[in-house]
């Protein structure tokens, strides 16, 4: 078998097809690339482009009984970070896209999303609960440097007292402090950091265009000093390749000022799990055996498993000690109180209000 060869600055080492969707294999062409990246093997580098997308609608429902929230908004489609695990990059396939490097490479914005979202949270009956952002591809990717659209939906939510949950592992997140800090005295805002790994080497071919570990750390103290909870998730676990790091990184996150930790052993859906697999034959060769075999004992033989209520915590051995270091770590640093709850309670249209008959 050959070995893909790395793609400076990007997760996937290919642009691997959708077999769900029979989706045609890709060469690299001059219609997508320019000299901003260069390809290890003296290929045509490969740039990043922005589709601009007009939704008809941005928040999107979920009924799924292991998810902590019910609704969410994605301000984009792809994520630029390049992250090889991500469970999002299927998406892209649905668009006639590869979930490889156009997944990363091939961006979708949408600049509408703040005024949709002001226009569905005016709906009559609108019944509020927290919103979830970063859930799918991450809010403060590269782009939002020039774009701001998560930053436009925040000004929307703190115009109606919304609660907002956000997931990033970008330092970015704290160009809109003035705007956190505003939700944070009310209650209606939390922020989760993800780090995955101290090493930055690891970082740079797992998370490529993701911060820095040092600056994600960073983030966290400057949202703690701020007043803005901040949590780390140390997710996802990567057997063999991140496990030995979790309590370091709980450790670093308490340190920085973080209020909880979490964590979530990687998951390989759909076309995930053949890139994943070419990205530990590019960067771990020694490891991908023994990486996978460790996978597949959490999900029942496979490299992955989609059922509710053990896909996001995995099964078996391997899995509950993982769990039991997590809980351990956490409750040595003070970090295992219960998460609260945003409040809702405040919720209010902005404009001029109807006034009573009297």
């Amino acid at each position: 078998m050959q070995i893909p060869l790395p793609v400076r600055g990007r997760g996937a080492p290919t642009n691997a097809p959708s077999a769900r969707f029979d989706e045609p294999g890709r060469e690299a062409d001059l219609d997508w690339l320019d000299d901003q990246m260069t390809v290890d093997d003296g290929a045509p580098p490969l740039r990043t482009t922005v589709t601009i997308e007009t939704p008809r609608t941005i928040i999107t429902r979920n009924t799924s009984p292991d998810i902590p929230f019910d609704r969410s908004v994605n301000a984009y489609r792809g994520c630029e970070h390049g992250c090889i695990y991500c469970f999002a990059r299927p998406t892209h396939a649905y668009l006639g896209l590869s979930p490889g490097l156009d997944f990363e490479s091939r961006l979708f914005a949408k600049p509408t999303a703040p005024a949709l979202l002001r226009k569905e949270l005016s709906r009559k009956g609108y019944m509020p609960a927290v919103l979830a952002m970063g859930t799918n591809t991450d809010p403060y990717q590269p782009i939002e440097a020039t774009h701001h659209i998560t930053r436009e939906m925040l000004e929307v939510l703190r115009a109606f007292n919304h609660p907002v949950s956000i997931t990033t592992k970008s330092d970015r997140v704290v160009a809109d402090l003035d705007i956190l800090t505003s939700l944070a005295v009310d209650g209606l805002v939390a922020v989760v950091i993800s780090v995955t790994s101290l090493d930055r080497t690891i970082a740079r071919t797992l998370e490529p265009r993701a911060a820095t570990p040092t600056r994600r750390l960073a983030a966290i103290a400057a949202l703690s000093a701020a007043g803005v909870p901040a949590y780390v998730s140390v997710s996802p676990i990567v057997p063999a390749i991140t496990d030995h790091e979790i309590e370091a990184i709980i450790e670093a996150a308490a340190a920085a000022g973080a209020v909880g930790a979490f964590a979530r052993p990687v998951r390989l859906p759909n076309e995930v799990a053949p890139l994943f697999r070419q990205w530990l034959d590019t960067h771990h060769p020694g490891r991908a055996g023994h990486t996978m075999s460790l996978i597949q004992s959490m999900r029942e033989g496979r490299d992955n498993n989609a059922e509710f209520g053990t896909r996001m915590k995995g099964t078996g051995p391997y899995a509950a000690l993982l769990h039991r270091r997590v809980a351990l770590a956490k409750a040595r640093l003070g970090l295992d109180a219960p998460r609260p709850a945003l409040r809702t309670d405040l919720f209010d249209a902005p404009g001029p209000k109807q006034l009573g008959l009297f």
